[in-house]
């Protein structure tokens, strides 16, 4: 904790995760139910094709993808968007304020698929007589979402995010290592503890601090999971995970 840079990636992990979680969230469950529906069964799988596609891309082809869009020289965004409009160009990685943005872009993309996938299962699973019934008393399709589908959700959204809030104190190493490019110049809004033990241990052979880092990951990731479980029993026992 006398390390000066202890705040600096304790701060950027949970905070990109709570950004993560809310966003792949809130459009995981928002696709799901578009999905559902979806009356034609080719175009339901071309649409869960192309959603579920990134997730399965590695994160090198990933990182490629991006610095194709942000190369300083011949990326896509200043070459073909910044210089025909007159506009100064932009050194991407070299400035750490514009990465809070990129980053969640780049993980939301690559990820919110997975989730997608996992809630529609869940909703074309729900009894089509509640909404039969709903419609009967002149609910809307607004309506409809609301009281039935969120509610019968719930536990699968309770379970993906408590899944999700165990893996708070971890980032994914290929996001915040690979598709940065590992530049220094941005290190205050890239560097998180995963980033952090591996370029300590490998860049500076200095175990000891690697070590701390993680249990001190692994230690606080525990507790958090601990507590969230028990805010939740509170609120909604038979949600809880024990």
């Amino acid at each position: 904790f006398k390390n000066s840079v202890a705040f600096i990636i304790t701060r950027n992990t949970i905070l990109y995760n709570v950004v993560f979680i809310i966003i792949n969230t809130f459009l995981g469950i928002l696709v799901a139910i578009l999905l559902s529906e979806v009356t034609s069964k080719k175009a339901l799988k071309v649409y869960q094709t192309v959603i579920l596609l990134p997730y399965l891309f590695s994160i090198v082809i990933i990182s490629y993808l991006v610095f194709a869009f942000l190369s300083t020289d011949v990326g896509f965004i200043n070459k073909g968007i910044l210089e025909p409009l007159g506009k100064s160009t932009i050194s991407w990685y070299n400035e750490s304020k514009y990465w809070p943005i990129i980053l969640p872009i780049v993980n939301t993309w690559k990820s919110f698929g997975f989730q997608a996938t996992i809630y529609y299962a869940n909703v074309i699973s729900i009894d089509k007589s509640y909404y039969e019934a709903a419609q009967l008393d002149g609910a809307s399709k607004l309506q409809q979402v609301r009281y039935i589908t969120l509610v019968l959700l719930k536990p699968v959204i309770i379970m993906m995010i408590l899944l999700a809030v165990g893996k708070i104190f971890y980032s994914d190493f290929g996001l915040f290592y690979q598709v940065t490019q590992n530049s220094g110049a941005i290190y205050s809004t890239t560097n998180t503890i995963d980033t952090y033990v591996y370029r300590t241990l490998i860049q500076t052979g200095d175990v000891g601090m690697s070590a701390a880092a993680g249990v001190y990951q692994s230690v606080v990731g525990f507790l958090i999971v601990l507590i969230t479980n028990l805010l939740l029993r509170k609120i909604s026992p038979e949600d809880s995970l024990f």
